[in-house]
């Protein structure tokens, strides 16, 4: 990795830190192409069973870079880590605007430092707001709101990110990572991979589906589940009063012909569709 992102793996969590603190952590081609491979790396390395995406203070990200020796940045990671099968919390510890709060918005959980300043501010720049950001705020924060924040490209706090279902928590800035941390590091110890991972891709993808498709889905994927390597610790575990220990694999245990893999737009149904 170059030092525009920083990797760091430590008792089953990854932490990716955007790393251009001078340029408030805007943005470039080679972060973005970074990111995606450290996100790759995290789907597919059984390790890893949760992931914290966060920015070297004082800013989460600002944006993208828009001087002319970066070249055109775009706001798609890929993969984008909704597709992650392993949960993605974003820690985001100062200002994320634009790309910035796209990339937050991708993310499973998203901890917001309070006296940030938040906003997909493109349409008072002449441009529109890209990493389905059409996709993803709608889902969050309903249509109205998502249409108060695209349309008029207007800034808000960690407070009203908070209040608007943006943010699952708003926190002074010092304390977003240290939270974000130890979400992670419960997931990580707590939850069982693969069950989790199925929940997470359910999840992104059900509010696109009709009651019907997601009410088979459960139960086939319940089914499945109960047949994996963890189902017996977990009950055994809880039998036991003791904390579960995990040895399923994610990657050798997903379910063959029901879910894409990262690099696509998964499909519940058993197809893969088109990036948004």
């Amino acid at each position: 990795m170059s030092s525009e992102l920083q990797v760091d793996v430590s008792a089953g969590v990854a932490v990716l830190t955007l790393n251009r603190p001078a340029q408030q952590n805007a943005m470039t081609p080679t972060m973005a192409t970074e990111l995606g491979t450290a996100l790759r790396r995290c789907d597919t390395e059984d390790a890893i069973r949760a992931v914290v995406i966060t920015g070297t203070p004082p800013a989460f990200c600002a944006g993208a870079d828009l001087s002319a020796r970066v070249g055109d940045v775009r706001g798609t990671i890929d993969p984008p880590p909704w597709q992650i099968r392993k949960p993605v919390i974003a820690a985001v510890n100062g200002h994320a605007v634009g790309i910035g709060l796209s990339l937050a918005l991708q993310c499973d959980l998203r901890y917001m430092a309070t006296d940030a300043v938040y906003g997909l501010n493109q349409v008072r720049r002449g441009a529109m707001a890209d990493g389905y950001a059409h996709w993803t705020l709608p889902r969050l924060v309903g249509m109205a709101n998502a249409a108060d924040i695209m349309l008029t490209g207007r800034t808000f706090d960690g407070e009203e990110a908070r209040q608007l279902g943006v943010a699952n928590s708003s926190l002074p800035a010092g304390e977003v990572l240290p939270t974000a941390l130890a979400v992670a590091h419960d997931l990580a110890a707590g939850s069982a991979p693969l069950p989790t991972a199925l929940t997470k891709r359910l999840l992104w993808e059900g509010l696109g589906m009709s009651p019907e498709a997601v009410g088979r889905l459960e139960s086939e994927l319940h089914g499945f589940v109960g047949k994996s390597v963890d189902a017996a610790e977990g009950m055994a575990a809880f039998r036991d009063r003791r904390q579960p220990q995990w040895k399923g694999s994610i990657s050798a245990e997903w379910p063959a012909g029901e879910l894409s893999s990262p690099g696509e737009r998964p499909g519940l149904d058993g197809t893969a569709e088109e990036p948004a």
